[in-house]
C-alpha cells in the first residue's frame, strides 16, 4: 500500500490528521506503527477485543463499531458497519491511480474469468488480480489497498450474498469494463430467484463509466434479457458458437494439456487459441477475458496468445496422477450449474469414472431439487460409482441409485478417504467437487499425504 493521508483515507467516515496511514489490516498480528486495524465481529472472534492492543502496538486509528477501552476517543472512527467503512476507504484510496480495469461477477465461473482476465492483461504490462476468491466486502478492499503507482492494469472479482453488494463494490474499484459470466441459483436463499440474481449481478452497470465495455454471456438464458443502460456497449460472446455473438468459439476440441479452439472476433477475424484447461464453461471463461481486453483496446492477436498463460488457482479442475489414478481437484466451489460442467469434464476421460460430489450450499428452498438434479446428471454421464458426502447429498445419491447408479452416500470427508481406500484400482478417474465449506478436499489429503494441499 502506497501512504496516504489520514485525512483522504478516511474521508466520509471521520475527521482525522495529515499523517500518513501505511496499511488497512484486519488481523491484530499484521498491526504496524501507522497502519488503520478495521475493527470485525465474527462469530469465533471480536476484533473489538484486540483493539486496544493494536492501538498500544502502533496503529494510528481504530475503526470499530464502539468505542473502545483503552484507545482514546480522537483515535478512534465507530462507524455502524466494518464492511461499509472498508468499502469506503478502499475507494479513497483507489481515487490515486488509474489502471485499466476489468470487473468480474456472475454466479459460476468468476473466478477462473479472473485468472484469464489476469493472464492476458500480464501479456500488456504491471498487472495486479484479486488473490483466491478476496471478493467480498472485505476481500476486494485489500485488493484495492495493494494498488501502486507502477500498476498498469487490474482484474478484481466481484462477489455478493445480498442486494446492494455488487453496487458498492462496484462503485469503489470503478473498473473500465465489467464482465458477468452467467446467472445460477447460487445464494438463491438470501435473493429468492434468478430473476433476483440477475438484477443484482446487473448492479455492476452502476460502476462503469460511459462507454464502457459490458461483456455478457449469449449463452445463459437470463442474460440476453437484461436491461444494460444505453450508455454502456454490451459485447456478447458464445463458447457454443453462436454466430450472433460479439466473439464465439467454433472447431472446440481436446488437445494436449486442456483445449484448442478457433476464436471468431466480428471485429477482429479468426484466431488460434489454445488453453490449459478442459471443458466448454472455460473456454466461455477465455472468450470472456480476451473480449474485455480487446474492447478496451489491448492487441487481439497478444490477447489471445496470452490465454494460454492461464494458471488455475488452488482446487480449481487441477487434474494430477496419483499412483496410477487419475484425481480432478475442483473442490473450490459449487453449484448446479458447475456440477454440470465438471460432470462433462469427467464423462470425457477414459478409464474407470468416480463422481465424489459434496453438498452445495446457499441454494435455499431449490436444495433438494439441485441435489437430485446434480444426482441425475451424474446417472445421464455415465459414471460406475457416485460417492455422495454430507447429508444435502442424500438426495443426489437416491435420485443417482434410482437410474441405476452404483451410490455411496457418507456424512465426512474421513468417510470418503476410508471407502475410497477399498475401492480404488489404477485406471481409475475421480473427480472430487463440492461447495468449499464441505472440505472435501481434505479427502484428496487424506488419500495422498503427498498432494500439494496437504504440504
Amino acid at each position: 500500500m502506497q501512504p496516504i493521508r489520514a485525512n483522504e483515507l478516511l474521508a466520509g467516515l471521520a475527521l482525522a490528521g495529515p499523517e500518513p496511514i501505511t496499511a488497512v489490516v484486519t488481523d491484530s498480528r499484521e498491526v504496524r506503527p501507522g497502519c488503520v486495524f478495521v475493527c470485525f465481529a465474527g462469530q469465533r472472534v471480536d476484533g473489538h477485543d484486540y483493539a486496544a492492543a493494536a492501538y498500544r502496538d502502533g496503529a494510528a486509528y481504530i475503526v470499530a463499531n464502539h468505542a473502545v477501552e483503552g484507545v482514546p476517543a480522537q483515535r478512534t472512527v465507530v462507524v455502524e458497519s466494518s464492511h461499509r467503512a472498508m468499502v469506503r476507504m478502499a475507494a479513497n484510496y483507489r481515487m490515486l491511480f488509474s489502471p485499466l480495469m476489468v470487473g468480474v461477477t456472475g454466479s459460476v465461473g468468476k473466478t477462473t474469468t479472473k485468472e484469464f482476465c489476469y493472464a492476458v492483461l500480464s501479456a500488456f504490462g504491471n498487472t495486479l488480480k484479486t488473490l483466491g476468491n478476496e471478493n467480498n466486502e472485505i476481500g476486494l478492499p485489500k485488493t484495492l489497498f495493494r494498488l501502486e503507482p507502477t500498476t498498469e492494469y487490474a482484474v478484481v472479482e466481484m462477489g455478493m450474498s445480498n442486494p446492494g453488494e455488487i453496487e458498492r463494490l462496484v462503485r469503489a474499484a470503478r473498473p473500465s469494463a465489467g464482465i458477468i459470466t452467467k446467472i445460477g441459483v447460487s445464494h438463491m436463499e438470501n435473493l429468492g430467484s434468478r430473476e433476483n440474481i440477475l438484477k443484482a449481478k446487473l448492479e455492476i452497470c452502476h460502476g462503469l463509466p460511459d462507454g464502457a465495455p459490458l461483456v455478457l454471456n449469449a449463452d445463459d438464458d437470463l442474460l440476453p434479457t437484461a436491461a444494460v443502460p444505453a450508455r454502456l456497449r454490451t459485447v456478447w460472446f458464445s463458447a457454443e458458437g453462436k454466430d450472433t455473438a460479439d466473439v464465439y468459439a467454433v472447431d472446440v476440441r481436446e488437445a494436449e494439456a486442456g483445449t484448442a479452439f478457433t476464436l471468431v472476433d466480428a471485429k477482429y477475424g479468426r484466431l488460434p487459441v489454445r488453453i490449459p484447461t478442459v471443458g466448454l464453461h472455460t473456454v466461455a471463461d477465455a472468450l470472456a477475458a480476451y473480449a474485455a481486453a480487446t474492447r478496451l483496446g489491448l492487441d487481439p492477436v497478444r490477447a489471445a496468445a496470452a490465454l494460454a498463460d492461464f494458471s488455475a488457482g488452488g482446487h480449481r479442475q487441477r487434474i494430477e496422477a496419483h499412483d496410477g489414478v487419475t484425481v480432478i481437484d475442483d473442490c473450490y466451489n459449487a453449484s448446479p450449474d458447475s456440477m454440470r460442467a465438471a460432470l462433462g469434464v469427467l464423462a470425457a476421460r477414459p478409464g474407470r469414472r468416480i463422481a465424489v460430489l459434496g453438498d452445495m450450499l446457499e441454494l435455499g428452498a431449490l436444495e433438494e431439487a439441485a441435489h437430485r438434479q446434480v444426482g441425475e446428471w451424474a446417472a445421464q454421464s455415465g459414471v460406475a460409482l457416485l460417492v455422495a458426502c454430507g447429508p444435502r447429498s442424500a438426495a443426489m445419491a437416491e435420485a443417482a441409485a434410482a437410474q441405476g447408479t452404483p451410490t455411496w452416500h457418507c456424512q465426512t470427508a474421513a468417510d470418503v478417504v476410508g471407502y475410497l481406500r477399498q475401492h480404488l484400482c489404477p485406471g481409475d478417474v475421480l473427480l472430487f467437487k463440492a461447495s468449499r465449506g464441505v472440505g472435501l478436499e481434505k479427502a484428496i489429503e487424506g488419500l495422498w499425504p503427498a498432494h500439494p494441499a496437504a504440504q
